[in-house]
């Protein structure tokens, strides 16, 4: 049973053999035959003037009985010419333009152009001839009835043939098919870009090469769009090619989430600071788009175009490119630039912006130039147009912007204003790598503009300006406070974090000279600082001698006054780890060991009254100024709080690089040698005045 399967499937495999081996010479010799109807042609064609000459002869000689056979066997050439256009046409309406058989379809095409083409040419000549014969005969009376008869039935023919050939519409059929297959191939080989994950990509080359149409499709594309060229039937493709790629481009910038491109201006000014959310996603989309997507389609738009000329693939790309987003970025981009939203951070974005579209540049000339992409041109200078305005009148009016917090209170914990932290951090960004050329190049086009020169220094100095503002600021806001001793921490908070700038770029901007002092004001403010707050307690408790009535009331009075001290100012705050640390020390070191001796000497009077160890206030002392402190006020007795006290270290809350500078008034008053005695009396006052406090202490 086995052995007769496997013959009948040897068998099976042999009938299959022969039917392909009868097919592939069916097709050989098809082609073939088309090959030969060219040439068939060419030699119909060449007959043919021979043919005219000879019945212009015959007519002018009035010999035409003897050429009557000629201008019918023309006839006949003409209307076999026709027989072999209806078996081209039954060809083409049988045989499948799909894949494959493409080629062999233009083939078959282009065949049979060729036949119509002749047929266009030389059916009205032999038409015409035959029309000139009858006319003679009849009118010389030629009484030859078989020549008439064969004339007048070959001319009816040919009339006939002429009237079916204007109506047929053979190539209507096939321009259609391939439309048809022109979209196929295009839809089924169009594959959204994965733009997420080449935003990591660093060869774009590479990438594009992955994502671009394979050769064997573009190769199709092109060999459609040639034989409609030849036919002037483009237009169908052209619209398709637009279509079917604006369509494909869309779902790859939608796998992006640009919703946000569609916000309208009157949300923008709604909603302070939105576009800060969306810019840098604006920026980062805007060159996935360019890089690649825009690039790619530039790309196909020039092979799939080629052949037929690149003037057709610019204005489908310019097309694609309007179609699938590049208006919807600059349309935003305008919106940016159109919100009334003015303030400092907005000038940083604008810069972002700016730079975004300058390290596109390049691409931008080189795929949206021409004719036709006139708007997208039109749409880009303008928003770079806008862009430069708009920063560069926020950058000159950052001193204003500065000089209007002014009106604003001090923090009540005598902490770095937020304020002074945000106009520090933002100069050293300006002043940064980032930003500082940037701002610059915008400068320099600015000016320009208005065919004025640019002078180097410029954004240094409009620093410099911004800090004489925030000085300005602080002087003020320093007076602010009821309490004097709060107003002094609050100065020496603001000095020691200018002072702290060294290194920076913003530091290196306002030099040593300034930087030292501020140094020294902190000094100096830590001193006035002590000797306001802390320096009559201590005297309760340094005196010997006393009675015992008199050391009771001085320890009470010693509890009460570092009571009410510690309460009020353990809610204050010294910014800096250091200095916070520093003046707890010095608090400590004036505080603790004349309590600790008043102690030593009077225990046994004051040992129901004691309130506080020694050990007790130094970790109270030791724990003051906390950036983040939580305190539980349940109990009266401070000292039944010390295990109780949760805090943070400071460098929890610093700022990072949220640098500030500021040049006092007072400094800035004076001129550089007046400033340097100045400073230098103040560097000695400060020293022995701080010396002088904790001694009193």
């Amino acid at each position: 049973m086995a052995k007769v399967e496997e013959e009948e499937s040897f068998q099976n495999l042999v009938s299959a053999r022969q039917l392909l081996e009868s097919s592939l010479q069916k097709s050989r010799g098809f082609a073939s035959t088309l090959d030969q109807t060219g040439l068939r042609l060419e030699i119909i064609s060449q007959g043919l003037p021979s043919l005219e000459a000879a019945a212009r002869s015959t007519i002018s000689l009035q010999k035409c009985a003897f050429h009557i056979d000629p201008a019918i066997a023309a006839a006949a050439a003409v209307l076999k010419v026709f027989h072999m256009a209806r078996e081209l046409q039954k060809s083409l309406l049988s045989c499948s333009c799909y894949d494959d058989h493409l080629f062999n379809y233009l083939s078959l095409m282009k065949q049979l152009q060729q036949v119509l083409r002749f047929l266009a040419d030389n059916c009205r000549l032999a038409i015409k001839w035959l029309e000139s014969i009858v006319e003679h005969m009849e009118d010389y009376a030629i009484t030859n009835d078989w020549y008439l008869s064969n004339v007048k039935k070959s001319l009816g023919i040919l009339q006939d043939l002429q009237d079916k050939e204007e109506s047929l519409g053979i190539l209507g059929a096939a321009f259609q098919k391939l439309e048809i297959e022109f979209e196929r191939l295009l839809t089924e080989n169009s594959v959204p870009l994965a733009l997420a994950s080449l935003a990591t990509t660093s060869n774009v080359e590479e990438a594009l090469n992955q994502s671009c149409l394979l050769p064997p499709t573009i190769q199709k594309l092109q060999a459609i769009l040639v034989g409609l060229n030849s036919n002037s039937q483009l237009g169908m493709c052209i619209s398709v090619y637009v279509d079917v790629r604006s369509s494909n481009a869309k779902r790859s910038l939608q796998a992006l989430g640009l919703d946000y491109l569609d916000m309208s201006i009157t949300k923008f000014d709604d909603e302070q600071g939105i576009e800060e959310d969306y810019i840098e996603k604006w920026s980062k989309h805007l060159v996935l788009a360019v890089k690649y997507l825009f690039e790619l389609e530039y790309r196909l738009c020039n092979k799939v175009f080629k052949k037929i000329g690149s003037d057709v693939g610019m204005r489908c790309f310019a097309k694609i490119a309007a179609q699938s987003g590049i208006l919807a970025f600059l349309q935003f981009g305008k919106h940016v630039t159109e919100s009334s939203n003015k303030d400092a951070i907005k000038m940083l974005k604008l810069l972002d912006m700016f730079a975004s579209l300058d390290n596109l540049r390049l691409d931008f000339n080189r795929l949206f130039c021409g004719e036709d992409c006139t708007e997208i041109q039109n749409q880009t200078r303008d928003l770079i147009r806008r862009i430069v305005d708009g920063a560069c009148q926020i950058f000159w009016q950052l001193p204003l912007q500065v000089e209007l917090q002014r009106r604003g209170s001090p923090p009540s914990d005598g902490s770095l204003p937020r304020q002074v932290s945000f106009v520090t951090s933002y100069c050293n960004q300006l002043l940064g790598d980032e930003y500082r050329p940037i701002m610059a190049q915008v400068l320099v086009i600015h000016h320009s503009w208005k065919q004025e020169s640019y002078e180097e220094g410029l954004i240094s100095y409009q620093v410099c300006k911004i800090m004489k503002a925030i000085g300005v600021n602080l002087d003020s806001w320093s007076k602010a406070y009821e309490d004097i001793s709060l107003s002094y921490l609050f100065m020496m908070n603001n000095h020691c974090h200018f002072c702290n700038l060294k290194g920076t770029r913003l530091g290196d901007v306002m030099g040593d000279s300034w930087l030292t002092a501020h140094g020294q004001y902190t000094d100096y403010y830590a001193a006035l600082y002590l000797r306001e707050s802390w320096g009559n307690l201590v005297t309760l408790v340094s005196q010997k001698g006393l009675q015992t009535d008199l050391v009771k009331k001085r320890l009470k009075a010693f509890n009460e006054a570092f009571d009410e001290r510690y309460k009020k100012q353990s809610k204050w705050i010294i910014c800096n780890e250091n200095l916070r640390k520093k003046v707890c020390q010095h608090l400590e070191q004036a505080i603790l060991p004349v309590y600790q001796s008043f102690m030593q000497n009077y225990r046994l009077l004051v040992e129901q009254d004691v309130k506080y160890s020694v050990q007790n206030l130094e970790k109270l002392l030791s724990c003051m100024f906390q950036p983040t402190i939580t305190k539980y006020w349940g109990s009266n007795n401070i000292g039944d709080l010390v295990g109780n006290v949760e805090y943070k270290s400071s460098a929890a809350w610093s700022l990072g690089n949220m640098l500030s500078a500021l040049f006092p008034q007072k400094l800035s008053k004076y001129g550089r040698t007046k400033r340097a005695q100045w400073m230098n009396r103040m560097k000695n006052s400060v020293s022995n005045q701080f010396r002088f406090t904790l001694t009193a202490i």
